[in-house]
């Protein structure tokens, strides 16, 4: 499954993530990326593993990088070696073999990209969905949508769907939100999906790790969610130069993954986060970007 690109470009320090940021605001197509005037070095640059992306269409709008190939170039540019994708379609659609099998396909054409399936839990056949992703579509995890799907994390097929998972040493995702409620369009009001079950809910399955999506928490929640030592976050929705730090002292350092929720987000939006807050030594920065992703899925097969 370790399928790392080999094109590396130096990490971007805070100086230079604020300069991309105002060269992508000005639509530049050339950025570099080199500091200026730095001895050179022998060290590795950082690697990135992105482990929240959609390929194919936003439904409600188009997005700049919603093109395959101009995400991963975008991605390739921030020395993102492998990017965790789920669909777009599955947010919708009711055929989700076929909305999974499209995303295996377009994964297959870039060594980047690892195909995450969509399962839902309240369309009859999803126990099948769920073998399909690991047995026939090689994916190892999948994602889920309790909010566009209409269902809550109280649901009892809910346990079920994680019991299958872990027999399947299949890790979850789990989408919190996909869009500010502010800006979604009339028709379709979709809630962040509710978290307070998670603490009794994966008390039942130890050794399934689970990762929360785009979740936006209130601190005293977060540290409530902090003692399950299966539970992993990503850093999409966190706010602010200060934002990550404050989350590493509420929520285990060695749990934290990082996570664009590209195209929607364009994926310098979280790396410049990471970057403002000045806080992180290289190896803390590196657990972010990817040992910690290691860690998640030695838990899913463990």
């Amino acid at each position: 499954m370790n399928r790392l690109g080999s094109k590396f470009v130096p990490l971007l320090n805070r100086r230079q993530a604020l300069e991309l940021a105002g060269a992508v605001s000005l639509g530049l197509t050339s950025i570099c990326l080199a500091e200026e005037n730095s001895p050179a070095t022998n060290e590795k640059p950082l690697e990135i593993i992105d482990t929240n992306i959609h390929l194919f269409r936003w439904p409600f709008r188009r997005l700049p990088l919603d093109e395959t190939v101009k995400l991963v170039k975008k991605l390739r540019q921030f020395n993102i070696t492998q990017a965790w994708a789920g669909s777009y379609e599955g947010l919708l659609h009711r055929d989700l073999s076929s909305v999974n099998r499209r995303l295996q396909q377009q994964c297959a054409e870039f060594p980047e990209l690892i195909p995450i399936g969509t399962i839902n839990p309240t369309l009859p056949g999803w126990q099948r969905d769920l073998e399909d992703c690991k047995t026939k579509l090689n994916m190892p995890g999948i994602r889920l949508y309790p909010n566009f799907h209409h269902y809550t994390l109280n649901d009892s097929f809910v346990s079920e769907l994680l019991q299958r998972a872990e027999s399947h040493e299949l890790f979850v995702q789990i989408a919190i939100s996909m869009e500010d409620g502010r800006t979604q369009h009339r028709s379709l009001q979709v809630q962040d999906v509710n978290v307070s079950p998670l603490p009794e809910l994966l008390g039942q399955f130890p050794n399934l790790p689970v990762q929360l999506l785009n979740a936006k928490l209130p601190a005293a929640l977060i540290a409530q969610l902090a003692k399950l030592p299966n539970l992993f976050l990503d850093i999409s929705r966190v706010d602010g130069s200060t934002g990550i730090p404050q989350l590493a002292e509420v929520f285990p350092l060695n749990r934290i993954l990082y996570g664009s929720h590209a195209p929607f987000l364009i994926p310098e939006a979280t790396l410049i986060r990471v970057h403002e807050s000045d806080q992180f030594d290289n190896s803390e920065l590196q657990a972010i970007y990817a040992v910690n992703v290691a860690a998640m899925l030695k838990a899913s097969r463990s």
